[in-house]
């Protein structure tokens, strides 16, 4: 299994928890957009899931195909995947270890907790599907989480780790409360979506759909935010990321007790 260094995943974002639907910027102001109204997949209903939803099925999505599914019911990481090791970049004192990652159950889970290889230190966990490159797509994680503390973010990252650009289609270190963020550009420009109200540590189903002109942020199959400004939405390939981190040295994003991201699993559409 190959093992990425995370110091090769910098993630700037930085979280302004505000209300609903609110979208704002620390260097551009987003254009308020019209969601559309179509319905996105969620799941098919299944008592064997341990979410009680399996992945979408092939036509779920009109327009689409279904190009990738993960529902983790065998062991070990699937295909594709990488395990990240290291001091994420950007964020001194973190760290990132690849037995924090495992398949358990049919739910694949990260774990955030004080390692005692690590001199007892919170340590996190994180993967890419570094394997499956993709320019535009649909993709959607059904996950919750135990507990807040660690900022445990959902994502789309440049292929070729030239950053940015950088869509975090669900990042938050809350249990109520999340947003979506866009950076782009070589200042690092940022257009942040925020969503309160739900909760995480039960089953949900996020999305984002990236197209040529327009991203999209899904919620349970309902858009809950999108971006249209020129020039943010990115024109590269681009991967799926899903990790934890910490930032206890500056008592931010500190968990108290171990925290989990499970994840039920993941299915991706492109365009027919």
């Amino acid at each position: 299994m190959a093992i990425v260094i995370a110091v090769a995943v910098v993630l700037f974002g930085l979280l302004a928890y505000l209300g609903w639907i609110n979208k704002t910027a620390s260097t551009n102001q987003a254009t308020p957009v019209t969601l559309p109204s179509t319905p996105y997949p969620v799941g098919t209903p299944s008592k064997h899931s341990p979410s009680r939803l399996a992945p979408p099925g092939a036509l779920a999505m009109p327009g689409y195909r279904l190009s990738y599914v993960a529902d983790f019911s065998t062991s070990g990481i699937p295909k594709g995947w990488d395990l990240f090791k290291g001091e994420p970049g950007g964020d001194p004192g973190a760290q990132l270890s690849p037995t924090h990652v495992g398949v358990h159950d049919g739910k694949l889970v990260l774990a955030t907790y004080r390692d005692k290889a690590y001199g007892n230190r919170w340590v996190t966990g994180g993967l890419c599907q570094c394997g499956r490159p993709s320019l535009y797509g649909a993709y959607f994680v059904r996950s919750r989480v135990t507990g807040p503390g660690p900022n445990e973010v959902q994502l789309l990252w440049p292929a070729n780790n030239q950053w940015p650009p950088e869509i975090d289609f669900n990042e938050s270190s809350s249990t109520t409360h999340t947003t979506a963020t866009v950076h782009w550009g070589v200042g690092n420009y940022i257009l942040q979506t925020h969503i309160k109200g739900i909760d995480l540590t039960k089953w949900n189903t996020w999305g984002v759909v990236w197209t040529p002109k327009r991203i999209v942020y899904v919620l349970n199959g309902r858009a809950w935010g999108a971006i249209t400004t020129p020039g943010a939405v990115p024109h590269m390939k681009m991967t799926l990321n899903l990790e934890q981190r910490t930032e206890c040295t500056i008592h931010r994003q500190c968990p108290r007790r171990p925290v989990q991201m499970l994840v039920a699993w993941i299915a991706e559409f492109h365009r027919r």
